[in-house]
């Protein structure tokens, strides 16, 4: 199993002493490219046809990752936060322990090897903020990326945020992908992801997404919302479920009156009560289908 890192520090130091008409194509070339697959099959090209168009860099910013044109001196204490030697190895060893919960399984990873980096978020970007300043993505196999604005907090739960990845990135190797995944099928996906992380990491590492709902709103808030949603398809219209309203109508999604990230924590809750009930590890449920688990969770909704 091959886990490689591209040094997103060394290219950011770069990108900052560049002059502005250079950073975009450094950010471009070298940062980005050799996620290039990866952004493709979101049909993100590298460079836009016609200025101003749709590519890699207008894509980021709607991530929430800081643009090439921003790092300049003011990004200098950031870059040396990420340019720390012993937080990549621990970043590449939490990679590594996560695919080998399932190779020590028997499990045969039709992926053989994983690229990951670590990139820079726009502080001032609304859902960053609302994620306490960190969040990642590892939903196309082999490539896992992580982005933070860095500080004591958003390190220390770096680990269990690429193990989350790591998770999406095994599941997406054997359950395909697509793009009429209903909001049930998205609940399962994330609540297996951020389950599989807290089993590695522990419970005090779990995410904002499930940390800021607490057991009465997801009860009498958030699941009698979600349970009628449950076969709502399209991501345009399952991000008011997923997100909340805040974000939704940020993006001019339709609402659906629910709070911060209801649907992450709806399912990071139905996962625990299906492995609680039928005794399944993260590791074993992370291979089946969403309806296999939403079936036999049925009973999750009238808790």
């Amino acid at each position: 199993m091959k886990v490689s890192a591209i040094r997103s520090d060394n290219v950011y130091s770069k990108i900052m002493s560049a002059p502005s008409d250079r950073k975009n194509d450094i950010y471009r070339y070298e940062l980005m490219m050799p996620f290039e697959r990866k952004w493709a099959c979101y049909n993100i090209p590298m460079k836009a046809k016609a200025p101003g168009g749709y590519d890699v860099i207008r894509a980021g910013r709607c991530f929430g990752l800081i643009a090439p044109t921003k790092v300049d001196e003011t990004q200098k204490q950031n870059i040396q936060m990420i340019s720390d030697d012993t937080l990549w190895e621990n970043c590449e060893t939490a990679i590594r322990r996560a695919l080998s919960c399932f190779t020590g399984q028997g499990v045969s990873l039709p992926v053989g090897e994983y690229l990951f980096t670590i990139l820079l978020a726009n502080p001032e970007s609304p859902y960053i903020m609302l994620n306490e300043g960190y969040c990642g993505d590892g939903g196309i196999p082999g490539y896992i990326l992580s982005w933070l604005t860095p500080n004591e907090y958003t390190l220390k739960h770096l680990p269990a945020a690429l193990a989350h990845e790591t998770n999406h990135n095994v599941r997406f190797q054997f359950i395909k992908w697509k793009n009429d995944i209903t909001l049930g099928e998205m609940l399962v996906s994330e609540g297996l992801a951020e389950n599989f992380a807290t089993f590695l990491f522990g419970e005090d590492q779990a995410g904002p997404w499930v940390t800021k709902t607490d057991l009465t709103t997801l009860n009498e808030v958030i699941k009698p919302v979600i349970q009628s949603g449950l076969n709502v398809r399209g991501l345009e219209n399952l991000n008011a479920y997923l997100y909340g309203d805040e974000l939704a109508r940020l993006q001019n999604f339709p609402q659906a009156g629910l709070p911060y990230c209801a649907g992450y924590a709806c399912g990071y809750h139905l996962v625990k009560h299906y492995l609680k009930k039928t005794g399944k590890s993260v590791v074993e449920a992370t291979l089946l289908p969403a309806k296999e688990i939403l079936d036999a969770a049925e009973d999750f909704w009238n808790d």
